[in-house]
């Protein structure tokens, strides 16, 4: 009788692979290995056995609902897609104290296979940059907006997440026919285009947009850790926090603070070097 330690080795690697997979026919197969495997130790009453069996038909449904979430989203994207090139928007960074502001454009293949597209911030860092590699693999065009901290104190926040949709846009490979846009307005867009909330977790290609934001802003922010270390950036990420607060009383800000953001800092710490 093979040992429970071999079986389970089975449905680990089969598992892994599941785990891994972000496109829906890889996911399928590596689904398909496990069901396999049920049936191949079905009869195996151990209760180790059993336990790896249960497990294994829980990471199976999980696929399911996946997909089948997945789909659901797609329905925005059904809906125009008789126009065309369907591209979404999402931006990051309209809130932190210091560092751009950075915006994605994404046009997705006619039912995209990728799976666990979602709202950013609802991901992990290492999803993320697992999806960012992907989006940009197998994405019709990818777009990229970015604008700094300067130009956000002379135009204020709106007007600069405004200019980097338009920038991402623009920057597309293959224009697009018709936009999604992340939130309830926008702004100097040219094509067709609708305002979804929370669109960055109902419409595939805009949380395509919000990983691609994300991921691109805080690489950007560590590199700026690099050049600053004292601030803590590839953590907070120019966020404000406890930390750097503390770095701003002790050190004042750097360029790429904004200034029109650090008001009430200052305000609160009148005495803080500027």
């Amino acid at each position: 009788m093979e040992k429970i330690g071999e079986i389970k080795a089975r449905f680990a690697e089969a598992g892994e692979r599941l785990k891994k997979a972000s496109m829906r026919t890889e996911a399928e197969s590596a689904a398909g290995l496990l069901e396999n495997l049920e049936q191949t130790y079905r009869e195996d009453t151990r209760s180790g056995v059993q336990a790896l069996i249960r497990r294994s038909e829980k990471q199976r449904e999980t696929l399911e609902k996946e997909t089948a979430r997945i789909y659901q989203l797609q329905q925005y994207e059904r809906d125009y897609e008789k126009e065309g090139l369907i591209c979404g928007i999402d931006e990051v960074g309209r809130g932190p104290l210091a560092g751009p502001v950075v915006a994605g454009a994404v046009i997705l293949p006619k039912n995209c296979e990728i799976l666990y597209l979602n709202d950013s911030k609802q991901l992990s860092a290492e999803k993320r940059e697992q999806l960012y590699d992907i989006i940009l693999e197998h994405a019709v065009a990818v777009g990229i907006g970015i604008v700094s901290p300067q130009r956000i104190d002379e135009i204020n926040i709106l007007q600069a997440t405004y200019r980097a949709m338009k920038q991402a846009v623009d920057g597309l490979t293959r224009p697009a026919d018709f936009v999604y846009v992340d939130g309830n307005r926008s702004q100097g867009l040219e094509q067709p285009h609708e305002c979804v909330v929370s669109g960055d977790a109902k419409i595939p290609s805009v949380a395509a947009a919000s990983i691609i934001a994300k991921v691109t802003r805080d690489r950007l922010m560590r590199q700026f850790a690099e050049q600053y270390p004292q601030y803590g950036f590839e953590k907070h990420k120019g966020y404000e926090t406890k930390a750097h607060d503390e770095a701003l009383l002790e050190h004042g800000p750097c360029p790429i603070h904004r200034m029109t953001f650090l008001k009430k800092f200052y305000e609160k710490h009148p005495d803080a070097p500027r």
